[in-house]
C-alpha cells in the first residue's frame, strides 16, 4: 500500500471497493494541493498520469476472493487515469510502482529484483499504460536495466564487513566527526 504507517493498516478493515477508492483519492487529493500551491503544469501532469489507468492489483485479488468473479467489476479497482503522457510521467509511473514493488519484497535478492522490475515493464507496456509517452522500446530496455542496477543496489542484501578496527584493534585512517584528521594506531606507535 501507498504511505502505509508500520504498524497500522486501515484498510484490513475495509472492503476491497473501499481501500481502491481511499487509494484513488489520493491522486485528485495530490492535484488540489499542487493547484492551491500553484505548481506548474508539469508536476500537475505527474501526480495526474503517475498511475495511468492501472489496476490495484492487491485490492482487486483481495475482492475476488470475497467475492464472485461475476459480481466484481475490475474497473472498480482502477486508477482514474490518464495515462502518461509524457516521457517524464512514464518515468514516474515505472519508478513509483517499482520502487514500491521492490520494497516489499521479503529476500530482494539481484534476481528477484531483475523478475520483478522486468514483469512491472511487461505489464506497463502490455497494458498500453506506456503508449501516450513517445518512449520507444530501446527507451524502455535502457530505463529498466538501470532501473535494476539502481534498485540492486538499493536493497539487495549485502555482506557485514567487520572494521579494520574490529579485526586489528587500530582506528582506520579516515576523518573524525569534528573534521579533524585522525591517524591510525600504528602511525601515532611510529611517531612515540
Amino acid at each position: 500500500f501507498e504511505n502505509k504507517g508500520e504498524n497500522f493498516n486501515k484498510h484490513e478493515k475495509l472492503a476491497p471497493t473501499m481501500s481502491a477508492l481511499i487509494l484513488a483519492s489520493h491522486v485528485k487529493e495530490g492535484i488540489d494541493l499542487a493547484k492551491n500551491e500553484k505548481m506548474p503544469k508539469v508536476v500537475m501532469d505527474g501526480i495526474r498520469e503517475h498511475h495511468g489507468t492501472t489496476v490495484m492489483a492487491f485490492f482487486y485479488n483481495k475482492a475476488l476472493e470475497y467475492d464472485s468473479h461475476d459480481s466484481v467489476n475490475i474497473d472498480d479497482f482502477r486508477y482514474p487515469g490518464p495515462r502518461p503522457q509524457s516521457k517524464e510521467t512514464a518515468l514516474i509511473m515505472l519508478a513509483d510502482s517499482c520502487e514500491a514493488a521492490v520494497r516489499s519484497l521479503k529476500e530482494p535478492t539481484a534476481p528477484r529484483i531483475r523478475a520483478l522490475v522486468s514483469k512491472i515493464f511487461a505489464t506497463r507496456m502490455n497494458d498500453g499504460e506506456l503508449d501516450g509517452s513517445s518512449l520507444t522500446l530501446n527507451d524502455i530496455a535502457v530505463i529498466r536495466e538501470k532501473f535494476i542496477q539502481f534498485l540492486t543496489g538499493i536493497f539487495h542484501p549485502r555482506l557485514q564487513y567487520p572494521s579494520q578496527e574490529e579485526t586489528t584493534g587500530e582506528v582506520e585512517y579516515g576523518v573524525e566527526d569534528n573534521g579533524r584528521q585522525q591517524q591510525s594506531v600504528s602511525e601515532r606507535k611510529k611517531r612515540i
